[in-house]
């Protein structure tokens, strides 16, 4: 029975190596010479310190475009507050990595509303879908597809 998975994952490395080229682009800047300006990374969490939210705002901007440039999608980040303490300012950045319990019930009505005949079920942070026909899962994935939720997805595992 022919079958795939829905997941939203989000490659570290390159998301590590887009940190490390912001840093140095915001070292080399001269607008930012003298300034606490950088992005720390810590597993799924980013950090932007600046002096004020205007450079922080400029930080977030130079790491978008890193982010971009290395294939990683910018939905898949979610931002804080920023937070104002005397003379510095931060901002945390969550980086979303698989699917909430929530999202993929959202996703499984939306398979069912299709009136295909296909079964979905959770499994763990991904969800898998199976069907008898192949025309059918390719229909539910452009179905997908065109709803846009507000989270990045793959479609991976497609099995015959």
């Amino acid at each position: 029975m022919p079958s795939f998975d829905v997941v939203s994952e989000v490659d570290l490395h390159e998301v590590s190596n887009a940190v490390d080229q912001a840093n140095r682009e915001v070292g080399n800047r001269f607008d930012f010479k003298g300034s606490d300006a950088r992005v720390e990374q810590a597993d799924h969490v980013l950090t932007v310190h600046g002096d004020n939210e205007f450079q922080i705002r400029q930080v977030i901007d130079i790491l978008h475009k890193k982010l971009a440039k290395r294939g990683v999608n910018i939905a898949a980040l979610l931002e804080g507050e920023v937070i104002v303490s005397g003379r510095k300012a931060r901002i945390e950045i969550s980086v979303r990595h698989g699917i909430d319990p929530d999202t993929a019930r959202d996703l499984i009505k939306q398979i069912k509303a299709s009136k295909i005949r296909v079964q979905a079920s959770i499994q763990g942070d991904k969800v898998r879908v199976s069907g008898k026909k192949r025309d059918d899962l390719q229909n539910i994935i452009s179905n997908l597809k065109d709803s846009a939720p507000d989270l990045p997805l793959q479609y991976i595992n497609f099995r015959d």
